[in-house]
């Protein structure tokens, strides 16, 4: 696909845009894509990921604009590289509980 990273350096340009807006306290990042080889959704060769954010400012958010939050830190790699992305996005009181 154009403009499209090389696999291997996917989860680093994730991680790169995550710490770059939302200055996490912790981020875990999984590259998910081997689980859905031969998958339709897959064939334009982007990758299925998971992301657990914890980050202070999802303070006074819901979660749909926590997702927002994500989706916007990640720009352009959602068209260029992320196929599906899994979200869990806690502030960090909530995930001390």
């Amino acid at each position: 696909m154009p403009g499209s990273l090389p696999r291997e350096q996917r989860v680093a340009a994730i991680r790169a845009a995550l710490e770059a807006a939302l200055a996490p306290r912790s981020l875990e990042i999984e590259d998910e894509s081997h689980r859905h080889a031969g998958h339709a959704g897959a064939a334009d060769g982007r990758g299925h990921f998971r992301v657990d954010v914890v980050s202070e400012a999802f303070e006074g958010l819901g979660p749909i604009a926590r997702h927002r939050a994500i989706y916007g830190a990640l720009g352009d790699l959602m068209n260029t590289d992320i196929h599906a992305l899994s979200i869990r996005a806690r502030t960090p009181r909530e995930a001390a509980s």
